[in-house]
């Protein structure tokens, strides 16, 4: 029998990745509250992005299955001063923000001048997220697919050559579908200056107006960077070069939910499968040559503004039927068997705590909190 050769002796597999003792992590966040006492003037879906106290339960749950001790921290006034108080070895990251035109890069901030490590994007990547319109010239500028828009700051800017009706107007600074329902899409240009001053006074800030993009509307996720192998409980879910794991593409049928052909607000408020919902399918039924080109373009979209470890991106085919970018959201929500990127981890088996230590442990390798293991020679030789 021949002994077999360096070249063809079978890869050894990957050692576990475990810190050197548990750690204590906060988990950051901005729960909803009753909203009955919203101010006058203050939109009524202004807390729409802040999370449930359930979700950061399940998420405290699921970082304790590893042995680590979690703590819940308000993302308010306070926050600074609990930190210092409680001093985590690494924050868990939700938090949206108390308001601006870039809340959801405040508490990053505050953690990168506290030195408190932590997880998801950056300082950078948040702010640029939460911009749309200034996302949107990033990827044009990077040759990506958007459709031809244009912001609004006033509200009686000509509109440019370029807009065609039907358009559709949304607040250039918010998410989960804040300020967008049936009226969002206009015909004419009565509908737009009605739109356009109504987003700018009740949201207080620009709005972004837009082709209307009639075709099927999908989203997908993805976790990883480069030397994501390195560092993650599950080093098998990387296998390409770029170093990143892209879910399933998730389709999101907004024909029959409360606000048909618009994936508005008052829709995503709904339970899956509730009376009015959109219809969440995943894998979406598509051909194999659009997947890919789904999922290439998701890669692009977050390696464009600097996003790491986890983001989902949206996306909506034209009349082409061709993927366009419509936005990226760096915090993508984690409520189980709710949220979509949970959706879409779910449709490939991946469970809810596997999901949320890999953020976890992602993040903590950013920060020196882990050794990481050898890259194997897979990955060596295709980043070459």
């Amino acid at each position: 029998m021949n002994t077999p050769t360096p070249a063809q002796e079978p890869e050894k597999p990957p050692s576990s990745v475990r810190p050197e003792r548990p750690w204590r992590v906060a988990v950051l966040a901005n729960v909803k509250e009753d909203d009955s006492a919203l101010p006058d003037g203050v939109a009524a879906d202004a807390l729409a992005d802040y999370d449930h106290i359930e979700t950061v339960q399940a998420i405290q749950a699921a970082i304790e299955s590893d042995g680590h001790s979690t703590v819940f921290v308000p993302a308010d006034h306070n926050l600074p001063y609990t930190l210092k108080e409680i001093q985590p070895d690494i924050c868990f990251n939700i938090a949206e923000g108390l308001g601006g035109d870039a809340r959801e890069a405040q508490t990053p901030a505050l953690l990168e001048m506290l030195r408190i490590p932590y997880t998801h994007s950056r300082v950078m990547a948040n702010a640029i997220a939460l911009d749309k319109t200034l996302t949107k010239r990033l990827w044009r500028d990077r040759r990506l697919p958007v459709a031809p828009f244009q912001e609004f700051i006033v509200g009686d800017e000509s509109l440019r050559p370029e807009l065609r009706f039907p358009l559709f107007v949304k607040p250039a600074r918010e998410g989960t579908g804040m300020g967008v329902d049936l009226k969002a899409i206009v015909h004419n240009e009565t509908e737009l200056r009605e739109r356009v001053q109504y987003i700018v006074q009740v949201y207080r800030q620009p709005a972004l107006v837009e082709t209307f993009l009639s075709g099927r509307e999908f989203t997908c996720g993805l976790v990883g960077r480069w030397d994501a192998v390195r560092y993650s409980r599950h080093p098998e879910w990387y296998t390409e070069k770029h170093g990143y794991h892209v879910f399933p593409v998730l389709e999101l049928d907004s024909s029959r939910s409360v606000t048909p052909g618009v994936y508005s607000q008052a829709s995503k408020s709904k339970a899956v499968g509730e009376d009015g919902a959109p219809g969440y399918f995943c894998p979406a039924d598509i051909s194999p040559e659009l997947t890919r080109k789904i999922q290439s373009l998701i890669v692009k979209a977050h390696m464009a503004i600097k996003a790491i470890d986890v983001s989902r991106t949206d996306i909506r085919l034209n009349h082409e039927g061709e993927p366009v970018l419509i936005e990226i959201n760096p915090l993508p929500g984690l409520t189980a068997g709710y949220s979509d990127l949970c959706l879409e981890a779910a449709a490939e088996g991946i469970s809810y705590e596997d999901l949320i230590l890999e953020i976890l442990y992602l993040g903590a390798s950013r920060w020196g909190l882990l050794q990481g293991r050898e890259m194997p020679e897979r990955m060596k030789r295709t980043r070459k």
